[in-house]
C-alpha cells in the first residue's frame, strides 16, 4: 500500500506503508545510528515524535526482546529507507514489522531518508503526516501540522508506581541481566548465553541505595547501577521531593525523557528542593536539562537536535574525547550559566553545545549524553563509577 510522508514546509515523499496502518501526526526527527533500531524503538525519548533512521537497511537482525529499552515502542511513527523483509539472528523473537504492527506504530518505507535528512538539516526538525490517504489535501493538511506540539509527555511514559530494583550481590547473578549492553557473550553451549562484566567495576556500590527519578528512564539505566551492587528505587516523575528526601537514599538519579524540558514546570520547583540537600545527584539527559532549569539557568531548542551513536564529547578536565549516545533536541543555554553555580564538564566537539555541568560547592554533576549506551558505545559508562564514589565520599563524611 502506498504511504506519504507529509511535511510543514509542504514537502511530501511518497513511500510504501509499513507497520501498523493508521494516519499520524508527529515531530520528525532523525537518527544517525547504524545499529541498535530496536532500542531507539523502545527509548522513551522519542514520544512525540516520528522517527528517520538514516542508516538505509532495517530489521535485518529482527527484534530480540532481551535489548528492549522499557515494554513498548514510544515514537509516533517509524522511518526507513528500506525494512528488511527478512531477518537473520538466532536471537531474534520476531520480526520488526510484527513489532510495529503489534504495537499499532505506523511507518513509511521506500523514501530517501537522505534528502529527508538534509531537509531536516538545512530547514531545521519540522513537524510531518504520516497517511496512507492518496487523496489529501495539503491546505486541510499543513494547518494541522504547523499547530502540533508534543506537549506535556514525561507525564505519559513515566511508571505509575514506585518500584524496586535489587543490585547484584554476587557476579554469578550476571546471568539475571541478559541483554544488557555491559555485558559481553563468553560461551554459547546448547543455546544458552553464559555472560560476564564487562568495562564496570562489578559490585563497586554495593549496598548504596539510590533514587531514581523516571522521566522516560532507559532500562539499561537502572541495570548500570544495579551490575555494580546498587539498589535503585524507581519513582514517578511526579513524586514529591519530600517523599525521596525521606528515604534518606545515599544517591539520586533524574533520568533521560521526551521533551520540552521548561513543560515541566511542577517537575523543576521539586528538583530544586532536591538541589538543596546534600544528597549526590547524577542526571543524564533531560534530568541535566531539568537540573539547570532549577538551578537558574536556561534552555533553548537545537535547529535539529543530536540523535545518534557517534557524538563526540570533550572531558574539559582532562582533555580527552569520548564518543557517546545521544538522543535531545534542547540543550542547556551556556550564556545564561552562573559560574557560581555550575561550570562546564563537557563540551560538544561538533558544534561546541554544552554537554555536561560540575555543580559548584555541592555532589552534583549532570550530563547530556548517554552513558549507559544501547544502543551506542560504552566509553562514558565509567561515570556511574563516579557517581557511585561520590555517594560512598559522601556516606563517609556523614560518619565521621
Amino acid at each position: 500500500m502506498k504511504a506519504f510522508l507529509i511535511l510543514e514546509d509542504g514537502t511530501v515523499f511518497e513511500g510504501i506503508q509499513i507497520g501498523a496502518d493508521r494516519e499520524v501526526v508527529s515531530e520528525i526527527v532523525f537518527n544517525t545510528s547504524m545499529a541498535g533500531y530496536l532500542e531507539v524503538l523502545t527509548d522513551p525519548s522519542y514520544a512525540g515524535q516520528a522517527v528517520c533512521m538514516t542508516y538505509p537497511l532495517i530489521g535485518n537482525y529482527g527484534v530480540c526482546k532481551d535489548d528492549m529499552e522499557s515494554k513498548k515502542p514510544w515514537p509516533d511513527g517509524f522511518i526507513v529507507r528500506e525494512l528488511s523483509r527478512n531477518f537473520s539472528n538466532f536471537r531474534a523473537d520476531f520480526s520488526i514489522q510484527q513489532f510495529l504492527e503489534e504495537n499499532n506504530v505506523p511507518g513509511i518505507a521506500g523514501i530517501d531518508t537522505r534528502a529527508l535528512t538534509k531537509l531536516l538539516r538545512e530547514k531545521g526538525t519540522m513537524n510531518g503526516m504520516i497517511t496512507t490517504d492518496a487523496h489529501y489535501k495539503l491546505d486541510e493538511v499543513l494547518p494541522k501540522l504547523k499547530a502540533y506540539t508534543t506537549g506535556k509527555v514525561v507525564e505519559k511514559v513515566t511508571c505509575k508506581e514506585k518500584y524496586e530494583i535489587k543490585g547484584s550481590s554476587d557476579l554469578s547473578e550476571n546471568g539475571a541481566i541478559s541483554g544488557r549492553a555491559r555485558f559481553v557473550p563468553t560461551d554459547y553451549e546448547a543455546g544458552k548465553r553464559e555472560r560476564k562484566p564487562s568495562l564496570v567495576k562489578a559490585l563497586n556500590g554495593a549496598g548504596m541505595q539510590v533514587a531514581l527519578l523516571d522521566f522516560g528512564m532507559k532500562d539499561n539505566i537502572a541495570y548500570s547501577l544495579k551490575i555494580r551492587g546498587c539498589n535503585v528505587s524507581v519513582y514517578p516523575a511526579t513524586t514529591p521531593a519530600s517523599e525521596i528526601i525521606t528515604a534518606n537514599p545515599d544517591g539520586i538519579m533524574l533520568s533521560n525523557g521526551p521533551g520540552d524540558p521548561k513543560e515541566c514546570a511542577a517537575i523543576i520547583e521539586e528538583i530544586k528542593k532536591l538541589y538543596n540537600t546534600e544528597i549526590p545527584i547524577f542526571a543524564i539527559c533531560l534530568g541535566h536539562q531539568l537540573m539547570a532549569l532549577a538551578t537558574g539557568a536556561d534552555t533553548y531548542k537545537m535547529k535539529y537536535g543530536h540523535r545518534g551513536g557517534n557524538h563526540p564529547v570533550k572531558d574539559l578536565a582532562t582533555g580527552r574525547v569520548y564518543i557517546s549516545s545521544q538522543n535531545h533536541g534542547y540543550v542547556v543555554d551556556m550564556d545564561r550559566l552562573d559560574p557560581g553555580v555550575a561550570t562546564p564538564a563537557f563540551v560538544n566537539v561538533n558544534d561546541g553545545t554544552n554537554e555536561g555541568l560540575n555543580y559548584t560547592g555541592k555532589n552534583i554533576f549532570t550530563v547530556q549524553f548517554h552513558p549507559e549506551a544501547c544502543c551506542g558505545p560504552q566509553d562514558s559508562g565509567f561515570l556511574f563509577d563516579r557517581f557511585i564514589d561520590m555517594m560512598k565520599d559522601a556516606k563517609a563524611e556523614v560518619t565521621r
